[in-house]
């Protein structure tokens, strides 16, 4: 890969650092996804996910406010915004206490990012190709909807970054 390596701890937060953030240990996955709901919530194209174990995130400066909702797959969630300047930050799952969903686009380091997967392409806008610019020996996978198992795509992604993942 080309882009910059990343070095832990990931620091990030909002706009107006009002909060921030830093993650102890290596993402599990990052992912585009660009059903209509996350197209709605971003105001943008897709949104750019990147699930850390939730002992690894901890918030170093400022507190979130929270917007409970049901999300249109039925989960229980809850999205966590920076109270002055409104930036989603991460978001929660109850049926996922074991990790939270980091906006990767709010990362003070960003150029190493490169999702392996791409999910709701059947919604997606028409001039995104996820697939430009990117080597096809890293397994990129598109998906036209949601997948229910990410534990393929998580081994791909630790193969990617075999520095951050202990073997076994």
């Amino acid at each position: 890969m080309d882009a910059m390596r990343p070095v832990l701890p990931l620091i990030g937060g909002c706009s107006c650092e009002g909060v921030r953030y830093e993650i102890l240990s290596f993402p599990l996955l990052l992912y585009t996804c660009s059903c209509t709901d996350c197209q709605t919530t971003t105001g943008s194209a897709f949104a750019l996910n990147m699930p850390v174990a939730t002992k690894s995130f901890r918030l170093i400066k400022g507190e979130p406010k929270g917007w409970h909702r049901t999300s249109t797959s039925g989960a229980d969630s809850t999205s966590w915004f920076c109270g002055t300047c409104s930036a989603r930050i991460f978001g929660s799952r109850k049926s996922r206490p074991d990790s939270v969903n980091v906006r990767a686009g709010t990362l003070d380091q960003t150029r190493w990012l490169i999702p392996i997967a791409h999910m709701f392409r059947s919604s997606s806008q028409g001039w995104i190709d996820p697939a430009a610019g990117v080597n096809p020996t890293l397994g990129v996978e598109c998906h036209d909807a949601h997948i229910d198992d990410f534990r393929g795509l998580a081994l791909k992604w630790r193969r990617l970054w075999p520095e951050f993942f202990t073997q076994g």
